[in-house]
């Protein structure tokens, strides 16, 4: 992910916003869903390698933003439980996200996409 900053102005001054600090606000938020097995990406996702899919390490492996004038578009990769009701689990991590960003960053949260890449059991 890029150095990109975000910034605005309060009343006391600027704040800026890394947009990696954005990233991991998203993968935390994602990774505290019930049924959330872990972050994929897409690189991993393609060589078949269930092992190298799933983290829980990198702060944003798995996560894309684009901050645009206090607007965030976030994606994020996972890897859902066996036996989960998936599109639950995709509303559960969306509305997660949504708060997790605006409540952190005073950010609107305009479009949070989840891809599901893959299960565990």
């Amino acid at each position: 992910m890029s150095e990109t900053v975000s910034s605005y102005s309060g009343s006391s001054g600027v704040v800026q916003i890394a947009d990696e600090v954005i990233a991991s606000i998203a993968r935390t938020a994602t990774l505290e869903a019930e049924g959330v097995a872990g972050m994929a990406s897409i690189a991993n996702y393609f060589t078949g390698d269930i092992a190298g899919k799933i983290s829980r390490k990198k702060p944003t492996k798995g996560v894309t933003i684009q901050v645009t004038n206090g607007n965030v578009k976030i994606s994020v990769q996972i890897i859902v439980n066996s036996g989960v009701a998936i599109q639950s689990v995709a509303k559960d991590v969306q509305q997660k996200i949504q708060s997790a960003i605006e409540t952190m960053t005073s950010y609107t949260a305009s479009e949070i996409n989840v891809f599901v890449s893959g299960l565990v059991a």
